[in-house]
């Protein structure tokens, strides 16, 4: 058994455009090499453009 202590949940931070806590995950994911700003850019377009197909 470990003596280690469990570590604490981490709070997600809304997203500040959606106030989603989904977004930002889904950033996280598709991030590549530290590219936040770039996976930011992809995603929030895949909304405008669903946005727009409706």
């Amino acid at each position: 058994m470990s003596r280690k202590k469990t570590q604490p949940k981490k709070n997600v931070v809304p997203d500040p455009k959606f106030n989603s806590t989904i977004i930002p995950k889904l950033i996280n994911n598709i991030m590549y090499d530290g590219k936040r700003g770039i996976a930011a850019k992809i995603v929030y377009e895949a909304i405008e453009k669903i946005k727009n197909k409706n």
